[in-house]
């Protein structure tokens, strides 16, 4: 079975989502359709085979995606740790995970065999600990944020037990090479080949001229420590979900997860042709 995981807002008339159905009737492949972002009033339309995300078979083949960056990095929180290779078609705005445009979507069958080109996008896996009891573990794909509630904060980070810095400022960016392009980019970040493997750290506005991006080994254990919060807010978001609030003393661990996410590229078009999307 084939998955089209479609945000609905993005594919308002499904006219996009029914064409991947057609395609894979052609091949004579069993497809289904899973809504993202859906909330209680979505209608769900008749006619076409809906599953939940959270309810897809042991023997599902790839993951065909139709949205934004966000939509793909939705999909993925929902799959856990479920490596089925996706296929992103971008109906988003800049679309640097996906693919396909919506005029290439006859290129599917391409996509679709067994010799097709796959990147494995690593992950970073997280725990949160809060007076040496662990309270949350997670992983992203694209990265993990520590952001104060419009107020600065001070997070001091190490790297295998090495103090690295810390400083004021609105927060810190742990980011994957795939996250390199978003808001670590935006926060003054290099860019890096989606395919590389390593822990970007970028702060965000830090309010001092020393305190600049790291590019570390994938090898490396990451702790992070939120300090001199009291009477000061910050919460901690992956992939742009927020996932908590922080305490003064909260520690982060961030290490390179076993996971991966398999994205299949047809190559066609290169990353260096994708960030010209950023000009």
């Amino acid at each position: 079975m084939i998955a089209v995981c479609v945000n609905p807002f993005r594919d308002a008339r499904l006219s996009q989502t029914k064409a991947c159905l057609s395609i894979l009737r052609e091949l004579r492949q069993e497809g289904c359709v899973c809504p993202v972002f859906t909330g209680e009033d979505w209608q769900s339309p008749e006619g076409l085979p809906i599953r939940a995300l959270n309810d897809l078979p042991d023997d599902l083949s790839h993951l065909i995606v139709l949205g934004g960056d966000g939509t793909i990095l939705a999909v993925v929180r929902e799959l856990q740790g479920r490596e089925i290779p996706i296929i992103g078609v971008n109906l988003g705005t800049m679309g640097f995970m996906t693919a396909l445009e919506p005029d290439e979507i006859p290129l599917l069958p391409q996509a679709l065999k067994p010799d097709a080109k796959i990147s494995r996008r690593m992950m970073l896996k997280l725990t949160l600990q809060r007076s040496g009891e662990t309270i949350l573990e997670d992983t992203a794909l694209n990265d993990i944020v520590i952001h104060g509630y419009g107020e600065c904060i001070q997070p001091t980070a190490w790297s295998d037990g090495s103090k690295m810095f810390s400083f004021s400022g609105d927060g810190l960016i742990a980011a994957t090479p795939t996250g390199s392009t978003g808001y670590s980019l935006s926060a003054g970040g290099p860019i890096v080949e989606p395919d590389a493997r390593a822990i970007l750290l970028t702060p965000i506005c830090a309010h001092t001229l020393s305190t600049k991006p790291f590019v570390l080994s994938p090898d490396r254990t990451v702790m992070i420590l939120t300090e001199k919060l009291t009477g000061r807010r910050a919460y901690l978001a992956v992939d742009g979900y927020q996932v908590a609030d922080l305490e003064s003393g909260d520690r982060l661990t961030v290490t390179c997860s076993e996971h991966v996410v398999k994205m299949i590229e047809l190559g066609h078009r290169n990353f260096y042709q994708q960030l010209e999307k950023l000009v």
